[in-house]
């Protein structure tokens, strides 16, 4: 089941779209970073005019200067309390959003057919949740705390510029498109890095995931050396985005610091030369050529976060193909279900099925299986023996033909109320990193301790449950830690015993 990756404009309007449910926290955001920027950016006409008040020797102002003091001091702290909320801010916007991602991820990948699950390696979708969610929380985080501060400040920059002097706001703005050539010339070429870097590293993890939990196959049949080849060869792959990534966001901050090299000694030759003519006072020079910093500083910013913002997109544009993934379509609960199997009839009539349209696989099947009666489905390996259980299950669905249950077809049939009717022990164990208690109680909560020990007791794993540490009440370890693969088999067919599905 191939999956489509979402284009870059396509994961961005999903991002924003998440963003807007928090738009009371957007607002505030901006708020109070516009207060933060017009205060930081009061305080150098201040400074300016406390240097105005410096007339020579044996005449200083210092009334004056005494009480710019006090209203510098003043700003500073609102600024800097504006500045703390408005960080408050982007993290709940940035957390909230990532742990609706998570939410919605995990949610969808539960309705999501199971010929996706099998088509996609287990550590590649471990990786889109945990890692490139992590990654999209990064971009976020600095995006919201540099990106609006950083546009804000060269917004008012130039508002308060202008109020001092049109001529030298204009050499500022006639050197701003450099600073947006070299910001556009970074993030085409990182785009692409980050979104290799991306791919390349569900790979790796896909990989580890697979050797971990097959580490006695490895071992058994003596891959160690070839699966370490395989490994160092992703991670050569990754060695390379990862350089090639990094030359191109590491080359963004001294080319952005030349680029307000050339602003601020364009204002300071045309501002010299425009005071000594007596156009402006020495506190408003001072004043301008604080704000040329101020102005080319939030570049070197936004240029770091655009990058950053690359990788972000980038992984989010994984994280939301896996979520525009068809779910799986089912019936609604509905009458028409299995509520009292008198029977328990099951009939096979016709089927035909594949799992790939162009390989045969099941054709023109017929079985009728009458109540009480136990099959044995015997043949060689890829027959269609799992299959046939994979069908009755509605993990997949017939191409054609039909599979009754007491003569109704189980398409017509909601797929919760089908399998809560059969009962299912695979060759493959799966337990849970919790008590023998809470594994045999999976398919049933609310079983009362009689009914776990009943079913357990019917099983014959009452005798080595008891001779556990804790009894029923030990802890087994991820997949059963230390038990027998035979105990581990005889707790997961008390699951089923203590459910006694028809």
């Amino acid at each position: 089941m191939k999956e489509k990756t979402l284009t870059q404009k396509q994961a961005l309007e999903k991002v924003i779209k998440h963003i807007k449910k928090y738009w009371y926290l957007l607002g505030g955001s901006l708020f109070f970073a516009l207060v933060y920027v017009a205060l930081s950016l009061y305080v150098p006409i201040q400074l300016g005019n406390a240097t105005d008040l410096i007339l020579g020797k044996g005449k200083v102002d210092f009334t004056g200067i005494g009480l710019i003091a006090v209203k510098i001091a003043t700003f500073t702290l609102i600024a800097a309390l504006a500045q703390w909320i408005m960080n408050n801010c982007n993290n709940k916007i940035t957390y909230n959003v990532v742990r609706d991602i998570r939410e919605e991820t995990f949610e969808h990948l539960q309705k999501l057919p199971l010929k996706y699950i099998d088509s996609h390696s287990n550590g590649e979708t471990v990786s889109k949740i945990i890692t490139d969610v992590d990654q999209l929380a990064d971009g976020l985080l600095m995006g919201f705390s540099q990106l609006f501060t950083g546009i804000v400040t060269i917004i008012l920059t130039l508002v308060f510029m202008l109020t001092i002097s049109i001529k030298i706001t204009l050499v500022v703005v006639l050197v701003t498109p450099v600073s947006l050539f070299v910001a556009k010339f970074i993030a085409t070429r990182t785009y692409s890095m980050f979104k290799k870097q991306s791919e390349t590293r569900a790979k790796q993890t896909a990989l580890i995931d697979e050797v971990i939990g097959n580490g006695k196959v490895v071992k058994a049949f003596g891959r160690e050396d070839e699966v370490v080849e395989q490994f160092d060869e992703i991670n050569e792959d990754l060695r390379k985005y990862y350089l090639k990534g990094t030359f191109f966001s590491s080359i963004t901050n001294p080319s952005t610091r030349f680029v307000n090299s050339l602003v601020y000694a364009g204002v300071a030759i045309s501002g010299g030369i425009i005071a000594i003519t007596g156009g402006i006072t020495v506190g408003n020079l001072q004043c301008i050529l604080s704000y040329a910093n101020q102005y080319t500083k939030p570049f070197n910013e936004i240029s770091g976060v655009v990058t950053e913002l690359q990788n972000a997109i980038a992984c989010g544009a994984k994280i939301f193909s896996l979520i525009n993934q068809e779910k799986e379509v089912d019936v609604e609960e509905s009458e028409n279900q299995l509520q009292n199997i008198e029977t328990c009839r099951v009939d096979i009539n016709d089927v035909d099925f594949s799992y790939v349209p162009d390989r045969k696989l099941i054709e023109n099947l017929n079985l009728h299986v009458k109540p009480g009666q136990r099959i044995a489905i015997v043949g060689p390996t890829g027959c269609g023996k799992t299959t046939i259980i994979n069908l009755l299950m509605r993990f997949y669905d017939v191409d054609k033909g039909s599979i009754t249950i007491d003569g109704k077809d189980i398409r017509d049939i909601s797929r919760k109320n089908l399998r809560s009717s059969y009962g299912m022990v695979l060759q493959e164990t799966w337990l849970r990193n919790t008590t023998v208690r809470e594994n045999i109680a999976f398919g049933k909560p609310d079983a009362t301790d009689e009914e776990i020990e009943n079913a357990a007791k019917a099983s014959y794993a009452h005798n080595f449950i008891k001779r556990l540490p804790k009894g029923y009440d030990t802890v087994i370890g991820e997949d059963g830690g230390s038990l027998s693969q035979g105990q581990k088999q005889l707790l997961c067919i008390a699951r089923v015993m203590l459910c006694l599905p028809p």
